[in-house]
């Protein structure tokens, strides 16, 4: 009896030895649920995500604020692409950068026929002069530029085509073609220009190197030239007139294309005639003036309030 209570105490001590050095087996309690009540759906959340540290950005820079040129006309050297030497003037506008209008002249004369045009454009107090002879250098009815236009200043480039100090002393459409090229290519790069911001305008030989120089300069920088203003072209620098401002009209974005004639002025009725376009527009005088002769306080349409309202459309102004 003795030796089966001894047994029977080992086994029942071996049990609890295994059962107490065992893994323990014991079932993790899932957390309380809350009941939900009738109608709502339980959702399971869990803890938010710690969020990740942040930087303010810094404040943008502000565009620096440049100083405008001096009014003084600037004479400019400058060169066509085969080597002809070219003289042109600077008229600085009183913003920086600047809108610029390039000014092409006709054959009678040069440059010169520009000069209060130029000052009437750059509007920065100079000029004004009176000569009743020209009244495209009568100043003193020209309208004033429009006080609601953000920018009332503009940058203005003249030149004189080779061959034509005084007057065009003979016909050289090639060479011609070619200065309006190197003159608008000149005007871009003048400091305190903005170069996307150029228009072109021009009498006479000038009304068809202003599309045709405007036309070109989009090949070489896009979007540079947004468009010409011709009084009395004539298809002279051997690029009939309509192709180039076809040419400028197709564009993306479209550029626009004016032109003033005299119905009795043939060769300019014809090139004006020819070209057609949304972006196209053609004005109608009586009479035989050409060119600079259309600048006058006496012609309806005013030609100069023209040339603004032209100015203002490409200019998006």
């Amino acid at each position: 009896m003795t030796k089966f209570i001894s047994l029977l105490f080992c086994v029942a001590f071996l049990a609890f030895t295994i059962t107490a050095c065992g893994p323990d087996q014991t079932p993790t309690e899932p957390p309380p649920t809350v009941p939900a009540e009738p109608g709502e759906t339980l959702v399971e959340t869990s803890a938010p995500p710690t969020p990740e540290p942040t930087t303010e950005a810094p404040p943008p820079t502000a565009a620096p604020v440049l100083e405008p040129l001096p009014p003084e006309p600037q004479e400019i050297e400058f060169q066509a692409a085969d080597g002809q030497a070219l003289l042109g003037v600077y008229y600085p506008a009183a913003v920086n950068p600047a809108p610029m209008v390039v000014l092409h002249h006709w054959a009678p004369g040069d440059q010169r026929d520009w000069i209060e045009i130029a000052y009437w454009l750059q509007n920065r107090g100079l000029g004004g002069q009176t000569d009743p002879a020209a009244p495209w250098l009568d100043s003193s009815w020209f309208p004033p530029i429009p006080p609601e236009w953000e920018e009332q200043s503009f940058g203005v480039f003249t030149f004189t085509f080779r061959g034509c100090e005084g007057g065009c002393s003979s016909f050289e459409p090639d060479g011609w073609l070619q200065d309006a090229q190197a003159a608008m290519e000149t005007a871009r790069g003048l400091e305190g220009v903005n170069p996307q911001r150029i228009v072109a305008v021009g009498a006479s030989i000038g009304a068809d190197g202003g599309p045709d120089g405007c036309f070109w300069l989009n090949q070489q920088y896009e979007n540079s030239c947004l468009g010409g203003f011709s009084f009395s072209p004539g298809s002279y620098l051997k690029v009939p007139y309509a192709d180039a401002v076809d040419a400028l009209g197709a564009e993306q974005p479209p550029k626009p294309g004016w032109c003033l004639f005299a119905v009795e002025d043939t060769a300019a009725a014809e090139a004006c005639q020819s070209a057609t376009g949304d972006h196209y527009r053609v004005v109608q005088y009586e009479g035989q003036m050409h060119g600079m002769d259309l600048i006058n306080p006496d012609v309806e349409p005013n030609a100069l309030l023209l040339l603004l309202e032209f100015i203002a459309l490409s200019m998006g102004l």
